[in-house]
């Protein structure tokens, strides 16, 4: 996790000149308290998205789309906001790949299956701040963002609400300028559960021997990467190539 994103900060600091302050954990299978620390106190995050949020406490609640993770020691904060679909549409029909059931927004009002009030109501019914996808979406990205602009553009138009392309950082400005408290989660985020009886803890236990190697293999590659650290304090050289390499070893195996 601290290599990962050590990189990942890395690459957008570089190329975008922006250092990241949001985190996202859209499909992990539960998550741990532990997380408020890490994400708050070491990365500097303000914020952090969830996805597979659901466990047996969560699946009687899952009105539940803002919260506050607590975790370590010293006691973190870290502002959380859980998908209300994990990372789906809002339910009512709101999938645009080409073969897909879902009816497109049809703003020509001289055709027979003419819309846009009825979708409209549809989504303002649906959806604050939601994901728009899932797996396997966006094969053809043009139907999506089609729909998707249509959309914004008739929302705004109806004026019940403000519709734009947001971003985690927009909505936790959003939240955090609102005088609301929020609901506290100290506990971990698991099992993760798909039902009331569907449990995904069988990668906690499964292909022990593979996972045996990774735990080798991490100690391989933690020594390597402290030598290369230390080696660099005295001689400037560019050591990030060797540093990618044991990374994605280890990530690979």
């Amino acid at each position: 996790m601290i290599d990962q994103s050590t990189y990942g900060h890395k690459f957008v600091k570089e190329q975008f000149n922006v250092t990241s302050r949001i985190g996202s954990r859209i499909d992990p299978f539960g998550h741990s308290a532990v997380q408020a620390y890490l994400l708050g106190a070491e990365l500097g995050f303000d914020s952090v998205s969830l996805g597979g949020l659901i466990t047996k406490i969560e699946l009687s609640e899952k009105e539940i789309n803002v919260l506050k993770l607590s975790g370590g020691a010293p006691r973190v904060l870290i502002f959380a906001g859980a998908f209300p679909e994990s990372y789906e549409p809002p339910p009512g029909g709101f999938y645009f790949e080409v073969n897909d059931d879902s009816s497109i927004v049809q703003d020509d009002i001289d055709l027979f299956d003419y819309n846009v009030e009825e979708r409209v109501n549809d989504f303002v019914v649906a959806a604050l701040s939601q994901t728009m996808g899932t797996d396997f979406k966006y094969q053809y990205a043009e139907s999506w963002f089609w729909n998707m602009d249509k959309f914004i553009h008739y929302f705004n138009k109806d004026g019940r609400v403000n519709a734009l392309y947001s971003t985690p950082s927009i909505y936790t400005d959003a939240k955090h300028a609102e005088t609301e408290s929020w609901p506290l989660k100290e506990e971990d985020y698991f099992p993760y559960a798909s039902d009331i009886d569907a449990y995904w803890t069988g990668y906690f236990t499964s292909r022990a021997g593979l996972k045996g190697y990774v735990r080798m293999l991490s100690g391989f590659y933690l020594v390597g990467d402290t030598f290369f650290n230390y080696f660099a304090t005295f001689v400037h050289c560019e050591i990030v190539s060797a540093w990618e390499a044991f990374g994605f070893l280890v990530m690979f195996y």
